[in-house]
């Protein structure tokens, strides 16, 4: 008994005395009802939101205090399509044959603390060597810098298709790679390959539905798996409790995943009216990537950036994304918030909000795109994605109120990722 009463003392005592957060705002937006919130006060114990006060408060001697009076303060933005491995060069193409496994992490790490520091403090990363796996740990683990991470570990494709690891080598190499490495051509392949990202420990599944700019194969259009093959992987996926997402340029290819299961369809190029209609119908969002497109077809035009076959389809495709997301808004496609990051520069992960509202939808859409709505997907609308009591201290700011300049959000000047300040203190 004394020594259950010791024990209450001691943790009631260290509750006590626990070090406070007092973020002082000048601004805060609450990106639910896109209202805009002035003079609070943010209080933080631990990793967690504890309350949010009227006025300015500063808590105890040992509190710790942080200026933001002439702030916006925010969630912390959720990006859905990044590749947090890599990062496009002119010698991406030959890395596979000259970067070791220990290289790919280290740089990983370069890419990882940008995307934070950007304001980014989740992020879905949709395929890479594995390593990606190990990343997520090592920052869960607090040993680097970096986002949260929910991964895809190495995406699934079919073979020669936009996800094969092997298409552009010589024939020697190629080998024939199977649902181990990714590469499928049944529906029991595909069903093994979900239960085999299970066991490498992804979060999250990723196919290539259809070709792709960046692969150093022909189409970048034409669809890639069939529809038993895309009902293999999301119900085996369901199984898991992964959320699936499907790379897509060409429509035929985006129906079949649509009416396959899946849930988030990216970059959407060429899709249709019907397509639009289609993924109403089955609640599926579309995660646009407007800059990569532009970025793929800037480096497309540079001699020598890339393969000439990758070149041409860069070119064609890529300026055609930006357009095809504001007919799809437009139209009521459900909009989730994703950027593609690796085609271009990690850390410019905001240049989409600019891309998104030049396409028609207004700056505070765009922020619940990134928030409440990425949250939601990842079923953590519980825990992150707005700022309220009990939610994860995810909490950024900006210079200037966004809905006055969009530009503002591509220089966050204060960054908090479960109640540690990285940026700004």
């Amino acid at each position: 008994m004394k020594k259950s009463i010791i024990l209450f003392s001691l943790l009631f005592s260290a509750t006590m005395f626990a070090q406070e957060t007092y973020l002082q705002c000048g601004e805060i937006l609450d990106v639910q009802t896109g209202n805009v919130l002035t003079e609070k006060t943010i209080i933080i114990s631990g990793k967690n939101i504890t309350s949010i006060v009227d006025g300015f408060k500063s808590g105890g001697k040992k509190d710790k205090v942080v200026d933001l009076k002439d702030k916006t303060v925010m969630p912390g933005f959720i990006d859905m399509h990044v590749h947090i491995e890599s990062q496009s060069s002119p010698g991406t193409y030959i890395q596979k044959f000259t970067l070791n496994e220990a290289d790919v992490a280290f740089q990983s790490t370069i890419y990882a603390k940008a995307t934070l520091m950007a304001g980014f403090t989740t992020v879905r990363d949709l395929g890479g060597s594995g390593v990606n796996i190990s990343l997520r740990n090592a920052i869960n683990k607090g040993t680097i810098i970096g986002p949260r991470i929910f991964t895809a570990g190495k995406a699934i494709g079919t073979t020669g298709g936009h996800a094969d690891p092997t298409n552009g080598v010589k024939k020697s190499l190629m080998g024939d790679p199977g649902p181990n490495e990714g590469v499928v051509n049944s529906a029991e392949d595909a069903r093994k390959a979900v239960r085999q990202r299970y066991k490498d420990g992804a979060d999250v599944i990723k196919i290539t539905a259809t070709g792709g700019v960046l692969s150093v194969a022909k189409s970048g259009q034409n669809p890639q798996f069939t529809l038993e093959e895309i009902k293999g992987i999301t119900e085996t996926a369901k199984d898991y409790n992964f959320l699936t997402a499907a790379h897509a340029h060409g429509d035929e290819g985006m129906q079949r995943a649509i009416i396959g299961g899946i849930k988030t369809i990216e970059h959407g190029t060429l899709m249709s009216e019907e397509t639009m209609e289609l993924m109403k119908k089955h609640d599926t969002y579309l995660v646009p990537t407007i800059t990569a497109g532009k970025q793929a077809a800037e480096n497309g035009a540079k001699p020598g950036y890339y393969p000439e076959v990758v070149a041409k389809k860069a070119i064609e495709i890529g300026p055609q994304i930006q357009d095809m997301f504001a007919r799809a808004y437009k139209k009521g496609v459900p909009i989730a918030f994703g950027t593609d990051a690796g085609v271009y520069s990690h850390g410019e992960n905001a240049r989409e909000f600019v891309y998104m509202v030049e396409a028609g939808m207004p700056v505070m859409e765009a922020i619940k795109a990134a928030t409440v709505t990425n949250a939601t997907l990842l079923g953590l609308s519980e825990s992150l994605g707005q700022l309220k009591k009990g939610y994860l201290a995810d909490i950024i700011a900006v210079d200037t109120n966004p809905s006055k300049d969009v530009e503002t959000l591509k220089n966050v000047v204060f960054v908090m990722k479960e109640g540690q300040v990285f940026k700004g203190e």
